[in-house]
C-alpha cells in the first residue's frame, strides 16, 4: 500500500505525545520520525523530506509558527498543527502562515489520524492527477490555471500556492458562479465534517490566503467572492478552455 511509503515528522517537545504519535502512526502503516524543537524539525525536514509534518506550536528555539513560516519558503508540504492556545485567533495563526489544517489539544489520536489521512489523500490525487491529461488550460480575466499541471499564472506569473489553496480553487473555478457552504468546501477539500462551527475558519483562511495571492485589491475581491450567508463563490465570468 502506498501508506507504507508515506513519511510522517512529529514535532513535539513533549516526550509523551511524540512517543505515542509514533506508535500510533507507525501501527496503521506510517514511516514515522520525530523532533522535539524547531530547529531540528527544520534540519530533519531537509534530510528526510517527509510526507506531511504533525507540528506542535508552543516548542524551545524555534516556535510552530517560525518553523511554518521557513517551511514555506521552500516547500509545500502538508502541514497539521498542533496548538493548546485558547484563543481562536492564536489558533488560526498558523493557518495564516501557511499550515493545511490545525487541531487543538487536547485531542483524539483518532481525529489526528482522520485528518492526516484526508490531507494525504488530497495530496496523492493533486499527484496523481497532475500526470493524466486534462481538459487543459483555463483562462479567467488575468488567471490561467492549468488543470493538468496545477499551477496558477496571473498576468503571466506563476504564483505558487500550496496543494489544499489550489485544491480549493479547483473547486471553486469548476462550478463558477455556484456558491459553497463553508461546511460544503471543509467535506469536499479537506475530507471532514466540521464538527464545531470554528473548524470552518480552517475554510475561510485559505480563502484570505487565495484573494492575498490572486486578487488585484484583496480587500475588495473580483474572482473570489463572499455569497452573504452560505460562504463562498467564484465570479461567473467568460472562461476559454484550451
Amino acid at each position: 500500500m502506498n501508506k507504507q511509503k508515506e513519511k510522517i515528522l512529529v514535532v513535539d517537545d513533549e516526550t509523551s505525545i511524540r512517543r505515542i504519535l509514533e506508535t500510533r502512526l507507525s501501527m496503521i502503516g506510517y514511516e514515522v520520525i520525530s523532533a522535539s524543537d524547531g530547529e531540528e524539525a527544520l534540519n530533519i525536514f531537509r534530510t528526510e523530506y517527509p510526507n506531511l509534518i504533525v507540528l506542535d506550536v508552543m516548542m524551545p528555539k524555534l516556535d510552530g509558527y517560525g518553523v511554518c513560516q521557513e517551511l514555506r519558503k521552500e516547500s509545500d508540504v502538508p502541514i497539521i498543527m498542533l496548538t493548546a492556545l485558547g484563543d481562536v485567533s492564536d489558533r488560526i495563526t498558523g493557518l495564516e502562515l501557511g499550515a493545511d489544517d490545525y487541531i487543538v489539544k487536547p485531542f483524539s489520536p483518532k481525529e489526528l489520524e482522520a485528518r492526516i489521512r484526508a490531507v494525504l489523500r488530497r495530496v496523492e490525487k493533486l499527484t496523481v492527477s497532475a500526470h493524466i491529461p486534462s481538459s487543459g488550460i483555463i483562462h479567467i480575466g488575468f488567471l490561467k490555471v492549468d488543470t493538468n499541471k496545477k499551477q496558477v499564472y496571473k498576468n503571466n506569473e506563476r504564483v505558487r500556492l500550496t496543494g489544499m489553496e489550489f485544491s480549493l480553487l479547483e473547486l471553486l473555478v469548476s462550478r463558477a458562479g455556484d456558491p459553497f457552504s463553508r461546511s460544503a468546501i471543509l467535506k469536499e477539500v479537506w475530507g471532514y465534517t466540521p464538527e464545531r462551527h470554528v473548524d470552518t475558519r480552517v475554510v475561510d483562511v485559505h480563502i484570505s490566503r487565495l484573494r492575498a495571492k490572486l486578487e488585484d485589491d484583496p480587500s475588495n475581491p473580483d474572482l473570489i467572492l463572499t455569497a452573504r450567508g452560505t460562504g463562498y463563490l467564484f465570479q461567473k465570468i467568460a472562461e476559454q478552455i484550451n
